[in-house]
């Protein structure tokens, strides 16, 4: 029980980064490069703790299959929700502006029911990345402290970004602080069961479930953080993940 109540708490500190970039976002109008490079930056981070942290284990606790299957079913299961809740208005949810062809979040007013697939699509993206905390603990006994810096610094530009492309489709401060006290909760949530449901699972299944949630968190850097980043700050985004990648592979061998 104990341990529960620890992995829901690391999870709030990780969900409550999402509140934080969203009181900045929504609160000032930061230039878009600055923005572009702070979401480069948090996908080097994710990057780094889905390799060292997530995949890495996973094949040292169950071998190459599981790990191989597990991030590929991942990947797969965050595409096909992530595809559709696109058709629903939920594509540039990450969005801090437009994109070159000139496409941003839609409002209420040009695509009905886009403010639920929003939150639904936030929702995806914070689940697998908070689960993992919860299924750490069933590993060892003791939280990754690297796993939650880099989901908590990730998540920070993850609610900035988006919480300002919220604002400039004419959502209020009531549905986007909805959203994120939400989604922070529901982070909460997902690490408690990341370590009940786990905790009594073999090292193998174990293994496979943390693959699952490391291919579901790449597959979302590749289909929603890059393309933010890359935008406003293009050939430096290379650099910016790089630095955002050193500063969690540091953390993770800390």
């Amino acid at each position: 029980m104990i341990e529960a109540l620890e992995a829901g708490g690391w999870g709030l500190v990780a969900g409550s980064a999402l509140l934080l970039g969203a009181a900045v976002g929504y609160a000032w109008r930061l230039p878009p490069w600055l923005v572009a490079s702070i979401m480069a930056f948090g996908s080097g981070v994710l990057l780094s703790a889905v390799s060292f942290e997530l995949v890495g284990e996973a094949y040292e606790e169950a071998g190459l299959a599981p790990a191989v299957v597990g991030t590929v079913a991942g990947a797969v299961l965050y595409t096909l929700g992530n595809e559709a809740l696109a058709r629903r208005g939920a594509r540039h949810r990450k969005r801090s502006g437009r994109t070159p062809g000139g496409e941003a979040q839609p409002g209420e007013a040009q695509q009905a029911g886009s403010g639920l697939a929003l939150a639904l699509g936030a929702l995806l993206d914070g689940v697998p990345e908070s689960a993992v905390i919860g299924v750490g603990l069933t590993e060892g006994g003791a939280v990754s402290l690297a796993t939650v810096a880099a989901v908590f610094i990730s998540n920070v530009p993850e609610g900035l970004s988006s919480s300002a492309g919220m604002r400039k489709a004419g959502r209020g401060k009531a549905y986007v602080f909805g959203v994120w006290g939400t989604i922070a909760v529901a982070c909460t949530v997902s690490a408690v069961l990341g370590y009940v449901v786990v905790g009594g699972l073999s090292p193998t299944v174990t293994a496979a479930v943390t693959a699952v949630a490391a291919g579901a968190i790449l597959a979302m850097i590749a289909d929603t953080m890059v393309p933010e980043a890359f935008q406003d700050t293009h050939l430096a985004s290379g650099l910016m993940t790089t630095c955002g990648f050193l500063v969690s592979f540091a953390l993770s061998h800390a």
